[in-house]
């Protein structure tokens, strides 16, 4: 399977909090949550509907799980994302989840790399992280991300979690794919590819 990762992040690259209720997310003092509720037009959350509807499976962080089986999976879904979530199988990066309560989850542990390998090694389909930012970065550092997806909206929050720390290991990056939409979102697909190349003297 391809991993794919999909984001959505400020013009300061804050994805903390980004979802319907501003107090989604109140970590470290965080206070400007739902920055991203209603932005982005119409081809934009099709763009949005259809990727995650081409899912053959999801792998989650805790937090990003824990939020989205508290959402999408504890009613009767009848919107496409729910039920591309609810049908699909779903795996979570957790140390400490002993008991997921969304149905067709299962909790990878011990070697995360190899168990993801594993995943990956499945012949077709497409194994899509969304938010988990935690996850997203380790994937990254470890070379199992085949494609990300940067859904940029544009605000500037000046708090809040970076999808990127400050400081922290370097990638290049190809783009397949860039859009902006009539609300000013950004839709930015790229590929990993390899250590950046730095000027000389």
């Amino acid at each position: 399977m391809k991993l794919t990762t999909m984001t959505q992040v400020t013009i300061d690259g804050v994805m903390q909090g980004n979802g319907g209720a501003s107090d989604e997310d109140r970590r470290n003092g965080f206070e400007r949550g739902g920055w991203a509720r209603g932005k982005g037009d119409d081809e934009t959350r099709t763009f949005i509907t259809q990727t995650y509807q081409r899912a053959e499976a999801f792998l989650f962080g805790r937090r990003t799980y824990e939020l989205f089986a508290g959402s999408w999976g504890s009613i009767d879904q009848t919107h496409p994302i729910g039920v591309a979530l609810n049908e699909a199988p779903k795996y979570v990066a957790s140390t400490t989840l002993t008991a997921p309560r969304w149905k067709d989850t299962t909790v990878l542990r011990g070697d995360l790399a190899a168990a993801i390998s594993e995943l990956k090694a499945k012949p077709r389909g497409e194994l899509q992280v969304h938010g988990s930012g935690a996850l997203t970065r380790w994937l990254l550092e470890n070379g199992l991300v085949d494609e990300m997806t940067l859904i940029v909206i544009p605000v500037i929050l000046g708090q809040g979690a970076r999808l990127f720390p400050e400081t922290g290991p370097d990638l290049a990056l190809d783009l397949v794919e860039s859009r902006v939409d009539s609300k000013g979102v950004t839709i930015q697909v790229y590929r990993p590819a390899g250590r950046p190349r730095y000027a000389t003297a």
